[in-house]
């Protein structure tokens, strides 16, 4: 099994200005919420447009930003 690897550079976190294992769980983190609330979201979506919205669009505005910025390496 291949894990994907994400690399962000230029971050004043850590000594080498370079993060891996942030991205990486931050982008597995978005991956699993994604496929939770992508559904359930298109669902809401039809009834409720803005709650909708607000359901797919988590993933990529709360989760993956804050699992990313929780690991310093």
């Amino acid at each position: 099994m291949v894990f994907p690897a994400c690399v962000q550079c230029g971050t004043r976190q850590n000594p080498c200005r370079c993060k891996v294992v942030g991205p990486t769980l931050g982008f597995v983190a978005f991956l699993i919420t994604g496929i939770i609330e992508w559904p359930v979201g298109a669902v809401v979506y039809i009834f409720k447009h803005a709650k909708g919205r607000r359901i797919m669009g988590h993933p990529a505005r709360k989760v993956y930003p804050k699992v990313s910025r929780s690991i310093p390496i």
